[in-house]
């Protein structure tokens, strides 16, 4: 069985179009056991300033079944990792440099990604929107404001 999905929007200073299309995959011997359905979402934006295009194909595997996850929920399931990207992974690589971090050996890369998080988390619950802010707003009276922070004071 086979589905579709179309969704316009305009934002951001661009144009979009996202095609969400789903396949029911069981009984087809996949080397991916729980697969129940395939995804593609193929993306089209425009620059409204620039006039440019672009286009992008997703594919995605999911033990979902179609009552469970119709092409609109499995569209958003596939933006909403987006968010997951932007409020964490871009802000640790952006503010903390992460990709560029020559730790590389033994339990160091997931500790330091532990105490990044630990970091990004304390900031927003202190009300930090802009986390390279909050890290220089703290860093201003270093023997006191991480404590605080921390709820150690």
């Amino acid at each position: 069985m086979t589905a579709r999905r179309y969704d316009r929007e305009i934002g951001h200073g661009r144009k979009e179009t996202r095609v969400t299309r789903v396949l029911t995959v069981t009984g087809l011997d996949l080397d991916f056991p729980h697969a129940v359905q395939a995804v593609r979402i193929l993306r089209h934006r425009t620059n409204l300033k620039t006039g440019t295009v672009s286009r992008q194909t997703v594919y995605a595997i999911t033990d979902l079944t179609s009552q469970q996850a119709s092409p609109q929920r499995l569209g958003q399931l596939a933006r909403s990792q987006w968010t997951i990207e932007n409020r964490l992974h871009f802000v640790r690589d952006a503010t903390f440099r992460e990709d560029a971090s020559k730790i590389r050996t033994g339990h160091g890369p997931e500790n330091m990604a532990t105490l990044r998080n630990l970091a990004i988390n304390k900031l927003r619950a202190a009300g930090h929107r802009n986390i390279a802010s909050g890290l220089r707003h703290t860093s201003y009276e270093p023997f006191t404001r991480p404590l605080d922070l921390l709820g150690l004071a």
